[in-house]
């Protein structure tokens, strides 16, 4: 099985149906090792921990082939989790020898990820991601955390894996509510380069429920390589989120302070459709939108079925005010990564964010 060609990445990414057959090829090919840990949450080891741990110990004895689990959930993305998985690891004899594999969704892949940046100093982590977020989303640009009391992905790490794995077979084991949270990031996605993929993730997007298994991953294939091909090219122009990467947040600052509102039960994916709502709204306030560019998202949005409406009980005013908590923020005050059109995002200062008063973003949050 080949790679994803041409990606500006320094790590391959399979993505094809069917792709954890090849993974233990795979990992053989980029992070040999003499020990294989396998860190996943407690909803999706049933489904697929057995087959990858029978990969893994097709190219190595038993005893060295461990699956560490966690609860899953945004609410275990935690440095106590972080600590016991990391002592779990030492307990079992894990030296620098060692690759982790996160097998799971963003959470894991967060999480599995921020455990390998830091044992040992950094051993290879492969990402096998299983959510469609993940796939579009965590899994690519090597960005590892976990949160904290204070806010989300405050503590972590830049550690790139040394492969992706996505099987996007895996995809037809997810209820409709969980699959359908990837699409957000996959418009986002067409929202900063390409106006046509946009498009085509409303389409099939809204789509997905009228397909059946093999229908469903082979039409979802190429859109995820796309979105693979789009967010490794902005992290190859910017690996640490110094300019151009801050792009990828559009959406994201106020997704994550409506998260945290809620104490992380609201699904990233969801968050997100309605971060990026407000955003554009608050685009179009701040006269950075060439277009009407809220309303044509908030279309898309509700076309694949994610919500265009704040969860009853969320007040707008303490969403603000955790704005101004988010890791972007400077001098106190949260930045926005705006955009022009469908397919272009405003430059800003340079930094491809820009500062937005807080009477602005008050209003914009009025869209939702």
């Amino acid at each position: 099985m080949a790679p994803l060609t041409p990606l500006p990445l320094s790590y391959p990414v399979y993505c094809a149906p069917g792709a954890l057959s090849a993974l233990g090829h795979i990992v053989q090919q980029h992070a040999p090792a003499h020990r294989y840990a396998v860190i996943c949450d407690d909803v999706v080891a049933p489904h697929h921990a057995a087959r990858v741990m029978a990969a893994l110990q097709a190219i190595a004895p038993a005893e060295r082939v461990s699956l560490l689990t966690l609860p899953a959930g945004e609410q275990h993305k935690t440095r106590a989790e972080w600590a016991r998985l990391s002592d779990e690891l030492l307990a079992w004899g894990a030296g620098r020898d060692t690759t982790i594999l996160a097998l799971g969704g963003g959470v894991v892949g967060d999480l599995a990820g921020f455990v390998a940046a830091t044992f040992m100093r950094g051993v290879p982590v492969v990402q096998i991601p299983t959510t469609l977020l993940a796939m579009v989303d965590a899994a690519v640009g090597g960005k590892t955390a976990v949160d904290t009391p204070a806010g989300k992905n405050l503590v972590g790490a830049f550690h790139d894996p040394a492969a992706v794995v996505m099987d996007t077979e895996v995809l037809n084991t997810l209820p409709p509510e969980v699959l359908r949270t990837g699409l957000a990031e996959m418009l986002k996605h067409g929202v900063l380069t390409d106006a046509d993929y946009f498009v085509r993730v409303q389409d099939t997007g809204s789509r997905l429920a009228e397909l059946d298994d093999r229908s469903r991953a082979a039409a979802l294939t190429p859109l995820v390589a796309e979105s693979v091909r789009i967010k490794a090219a902005v992290v190859a122009e910017d690996a640490r989120e110094g300019g151009k990467r801050q792009v990828l947040n559009f959406g994201h600052t106020i997704a994550h302070a409506i998260e945290k509102q809620l104490d992380y039960q609201l699904p990233h994916g969801d968050a997100v459709a309605l971060g990026m709502i407000a955003e554009a709204q608050l685009a179009e306030l701040a006269g950075v939108a060439r277009e009407p560019l809220a309303a044509r998202i908030r279309e898309a949005v509700a076309a694949v079925g994610l919500p265009t409406v704040m969860p009853a009980g969320v007040s707008r005013d303490a969403v603000l005010a955790e704005t101004h908590g988010d890791k972007k923020a400077r001098a106190g005050a949260a930045r926005y990564a705006l955009p022009v059109a469908l397919g272009e995002m405003d430059p800003g200062d340079g930094r491809w964010s820009r500062p937005v008063s807080d009477a602005l973003v008050r209003q914009a949050l009025d869209a939702i």
